[in-house]
């Protein structure tokens, strides 16, 4: 068996010239959407982020601003910001980009953001919407994710998925989402013993534990779909995910590669969050 490659970057394609479509509209309304981008240091990987997701957003037809701080940046001076973010009304969406310094409280930094700007949906009050099903933003990684299940027709409700990582980020909205479409869902994380027993399981599989190569083939169900969510560098610089990507799709019915699969979904779904924020305005 050769596994289907689910092409990320060919759905985000098509979704990303659809809200094309939206973002004019609201522009001919009178409604310019607004993204504001926080970023802390100088993180090679961090910067490299954000530099597509605001090439994205302004391909669009989203103005986007980049608020760029030192290392050394207080935690109250982020907030500050945050807090003058909130209240500019050409703001619609606001991001900040993590991983923050060690030295300011990230949970105390994102719950500053107000949650109709916080298209990111790590907020508590985001999240408690997902909790229980209310309307409110999602993660754009796992939003990114359903939305290539739907697009590849892939069936969730009464299938066993697995998800590897607990993350607020990934992990557990991941979760949530795949039980609103009524699959079985099992959370794995580090202190699983026997991980190979509970993937094998899996019609669906989801890896986002930032860990290479940490799912074999033989830790795959025949003709699972398998979601490769990792962002890992291999020595010589390339980028790779969770999964060992050969010998898996070998086994696997569709997977998503590491680069082209996940990543430029997470782009795209931060663009509709962006313009679904901006909407409020019309």
């Amino acid at each position: 068996m050769t596994a289907r490659i689910i092409d990320g970057k060919a759905h985000a394609a098509v979704l990303r010239a659809e809200l094309k479509v939206v973002a004019d509209d609201l522009v001919k309304r009178g409604v310019v959407p607004g993204l504001a981008v926080v970023i802390v240091g100088d993180d090679p990987a961090s910067r490299a982020y954000v530099r597509n997701k605001v090439r994205a957003c302004e391909e669009a037809g989203v103005l986007s601003e980049k608020h760029d701080f030192p290392i050394d940046t207080t935690e109250s001076a982020l907030i500050a910001r945050v807090h003058e973010l909130n209240a500019d009304p050409r703001i619609d969406a606001i991001l900040v980009q993590l991983p923050l310094p060690p030295t300011v409280d990230e949970a105390r930094v994102l719950g500053a953001v107000t949650p109709e700007k916080d298209v990111d949906g790590f907020h508590v009050q985001s999240a408690g919407a997902l909790l229980i099903g209310a309307p409110g933003f999602v993660a754009c990684t796992p939003a990114g994710i359903m939305y290539l299940l739907e697009k590849e027709k892939i069936p969730l409700a009464g299938r066993r998925a697995v998800v590897l990582g607990r993350s607020n980020i990934v992990g557990k909205p991941m979760a949530l989402l795949l039980l609103q479409k009524d699959a079985t869902v099992t959370i794995c994380h580090s202190k699983t013993p026997d991980l190979a027993a509970h993937t094998r399981t899996a019609d669906i599989l989801i890896a986002a534990v930032g860990r290479l190569n940490l799912v074999g083939a033989d830790m795959v169900k025949p003709g699972a779909c398998v979601i490769d969510v990792g962002t890992n560098r291999t020595a010589d610089g390339k980028l790779r995910g969770d999964v060992d990507f050969d010998p898996v799709s070998q086994v696997a019915g569709s997977i998503t590669p590491v680069p082209g699969g996940v990543g430029p979904m997470t782009v795209a779904m931060l663009v509709a969050n962006t313009l679904r924020a901006a909407a409020r305005r019309t």
